[in-house]
């Protein structure tokens, strides 16, 4: 069995978990009025982020061991959906710009990198 294919799993299998077990343990329960929310509203939240970022890290990483010119463009797509989700909240929002940042970074490295 390949090593890279098993560090490629751990490392996502606990990225994903964190995703999951962080935001009970740090976060308060959003408050909304005349709607009590406990625990399991907020890992239901958080749900989608940990779903997209693990797909992110499992799509990106055979194409960056590939091609590692490709490594800033993804960094900049994860800080994207990173930052944009923890201020807004909306996941479809924090994928839609994470996948521009991505694609403008990459982009401006093809247009004014060596060559």
């Amino acid at each position: 069995m390949n090593t890279d294919v098993l560090v490629i799993g751990l490392v996502v299998g606990c990225a994903n978990y964190l995703f999951r077990y962080l935001p009970l343990r740090l976060a308060p329960a959003r408050a909304q009025p005349g709607i009590k929310r406990g625990k399991a509203a907020l890992l239901l939240d958080s749900i989608g982020i940990a779903s997209i970022c693990a797909l992110l890290v499992v799509s990106s990483t055979p194409v960056v061991m590939r091609e590692p010119d490709k490594l800033l463009p993804t960094l900049a797509g994860f800080a994207a959906l990173a930052l944009c989700f923890y201020r807004s909240k909306s996941i479809i929002l924090s994928t839609l710009l994470g996948a521009t940042a991505f694609g403008v970074t990459l982009k401006l490295l093809m247009f004014f990198g060596p060559g």
